[in-house]
């Protein structure tokens, strides 16, 4: 495996509110996750590390052995509970009252792939040389597409194009979306809003499949999303499975 994360503010906003990790435990099993806080000043930077700290450390206790099953209960507990500390951190912290963050995540074993989600940070994978999304946006225009009030084309350029369905902190119940990916892909990339936003899926996928390093695909990504406007925090988060690897 190679793996490369990075998160950049972009050039618009002065503050970075997304959280990005990749780790593997001592199975060889990986997690990567990217989280884009909300809630302006340090509320949303707060949110997103509460998230991300807890899976890291909740990754590396206690994922050992898991089945496909106990592994989607692993992730939808995980996302409770982080939705819990981040209720509780703002009844002990007034100031940070309406603070929330996305979350996406894909746990890698050797024998699954799943991916979870809540908001509108984003998972895909590469097949056969095409990059496919695995998760849903649970925005208010993907929601007006999937009823077929909205094209793809008016959702792009819709006002209210960036407003959340769900979210961490958003409601005491959360609904986390689990994904069980096929098996025979070659990379995977986690981003937030700030590169899909900026990027269209057959660019990111033309960076993906060109020349150069995780770490010179990553930065590019994240260089054309800045060149395209940088109107907000850009995280990416990628693996690349090398040919003929045990997974």
């Amino acid at each position: 495996m190679k793996s490369f994360y990075l998160t950049d503010a972009g050039i618009v906003r002065k503050h970075n509110e997304d959280s990005v990790i990749i780790i593997k435990n001592s199975e060889n099993d990986y997690l990567m996750a990217i989280a884009d806080g909300m809630g302006g000043h340090s509320a949303g930077e707060v949110a997103s590390s509460i998230a991300i700290n807890y899976l890291e450390k909740h990754f590396k206790a206690t994922f050992r052995n898991m089945s496909k099953i106990d592994a989607v209960n692993w992730i939808r507990d995980a996302v409770n509970e982080i939705n819990s500390l981040i209720f509780k951190h703002e009844k002990s912290h007034p100031e940070s009252k309406g603070m929330g963050t996305t979350l996406v995540m894909a746990v890698l074993t050797k024998e699954y792939l799943l991916f979870g989600n809540v908001g509108d940070s984003s998972g895909f994978v590469m097949k056969d040389a095409k990059l496919h999304k695995v998760t849903y946006d649970h925005t208010l225009v993907n929601l007006l597409v999937s009823a077929g009030e909205l094209t793809k084309e008016e959702a792009s350029v819709h006002p209210k194009k960036n407003v959340l369905m769900k979210a961490l902190g958003a409601s005491v119940e959360v609904d986390v979306d689990i994904f069980d990916c096929d098996m025979d892909i070659s990379e995977i990339l986690l981003s937030s809003d700030g590169l899909t936003g900026m990027l269209e899926r057959e660019q990111i996928e033309k960076v993906l499949l060109g020349d150069g390093s995780v770490e010179d695909k990553v930065s590019k990504l994240i260089q054309k999303a800045n060149n395209r406007g940088g109107i907000d925090n850009v995280s990416v988060a990628y693996l690349v499975l090398e040919e003929g690897e045990d997974k």
